[in-house]
């Protein structure tokens, strides 16, 4: 299932990196860039990759997701830590 989340779609506002807006974003698994948490540009192909990941395009999931990304750990930098943190705590809370 192909999700595409856009600014809209978010509960939070996040400030834009508009001088990276360019620059090469997530688009799957290996990704060792650094995942800048504050930049709207970033976030967006990340949290969409996981609403494929969990095949939903709930919006509840999404404000799921935005929670845990604002509550994620520090010491998770890269994108694909952050694609494995999100898809992984997301999977158990919904187990529950």
């Amino acid at each position: 299932m192909a999700v595409t989340v856009k600014a809209s779609d978010l509960k939070f506002k996040y400030p834009r990196d508009v001088k990276r807006r360019k620059d090469p974003k997530f688009t799957g698994l290996p990704d060792q860039t650094p995942f800048n948490r504050d930049d709207l540009y970033d976030i967006l192909p990340v949290l969409s990759a996981v609403m494929a990941a969990l095949d939903s395009d709930d919006g509840e999931v999404l404000h799921l997701l935005e929670d845990l990304l604002n509550d994620m750990p520090r010491f998770i930098v890269t994108r694909g830590e952050v694609f494995d943190y999100l898809q992984g705590s997301a999977r158990e809370c919904l187990r529950r």
